[in-house]
């Protein structure tokens, strides 16, 4: 959340929340967080089963685990702030280069370029002439090229990344642009070439039928049985956790698969004398 008198650790849960997930999911979810963590020291105390528990569908549940290491390593290594220097951002868990520029400007009001997905598709047709980015990531060049056009002022930077953040994203948009609204249209070389369209696009990531899903329900099944024993842990068995893995039509062995991922990316507890699956 960018909003005025939201925390630096808010901003911090909001930007992983929102990586591959849409705001409108995110935003419930978030406030709920704020309420029961406020603090990273309040998150880094909290039973992880819980921090799975009120994830809830957000998708992507490892982003939980590493938000509450990134807590515990702020409550231990910064005495409970957000730390402010962009290079400590960098090397707290979870935290990328997108977030640590994040927080560096919309916190910490630090002149540093914010490249977001809808910056560099806005930077590249503006600049470049092409529809999207060229690689997944951004360049040294697209960062030099940002940072070269920055105001100099640290709150002008915060204003200038969030107003670019937001013409990406209502105006200069992916599928389908609104290209006769943009004040910049007459400088867009995207536009003088007459929109050419890039030759790959990028596809939107399956979710039914795949592993994801697969996890999902036992994740699922987890929360619920969490939700009504929360002290005694009493999980589910793994039979249980494997139907609820198995979906219509799957491939032999996704079930097995699927929960065995799990228990590796220890979002989930298998104790193999009751055989039983619960939430870490």
């Amino acid at each position: 959340m960018r909003a005025d008198g939201v925390t630096p650790w808010g901003t911090l849960v909001f930007e992983v929340m929102s990586q591959q997930t849409p705001l409108v999911r995110v935003a419930p979810v978030w406030l709920r967080w704020m309420r029961l963590w406020p603090a990273p020291a309040d998150l880094a105390d909290a039973p992880t089963a819980d921090v799975l528990v009120e994830w809830s569908t957000l998708g992507y549940p490892s982003r939980a685990l590493r938000l509450q290491q990134c807590a515990t390593r702020i409550r231990d290594a910064h005495g409970g702030a957000v730390p402010t220097d962009h290079a400590q951002l960098l090397d707290l868990p979870g935290v990328g280069g997108y977030t640590a520029a994040a927080l560096a400007s919309f916190q910490f009001h630090q002149r540093i370029a914010v490249l977001d997905v809808n910056i560099r598709r806005v930077a590249s047709r503006v600049f470049d002439g092409i529809e999207l980015p060229a690689s997944s990531a951004p360049t040294k060049a697209e960062r030099e090229r940002a940072e070269a056009v920055l105001p100099e002022d640290g709150h002008e930077c915060a204003a200038w990344n969030l107003a670019l953040m937001e013409f990406g994203a209502l105006v200069c948009t992916q599928r389908s642009p609104d290209c006769p609204a943009c004040p910049i249209r007459e400088r867009c070389r995207w536009a003088g070439r007459g929109y050419p369209r890039a030759a790959k696009r990028p596809r939107t990531q399956q979710w039914r039928g795949t592993d994801r899903q697969a996890r999902g329900r036992v994740l699922a099944a987890l929360r619920a049985a969490h939700s009504t024993a929360p002290r005694g842990r009493a999980g589910i068995s793994r039979a249980e956790a494997l139907r609820a893995a198995t979906l219509p039509g799957a491939e032999e062995g996704q079930a097995q698969r699927a929960l065995a991922s799990l228990i590796a990316d220890r979002l989930v507890a298998y104790d193999e004398a009751s055989s039983r699956i619960t939430l870490p």
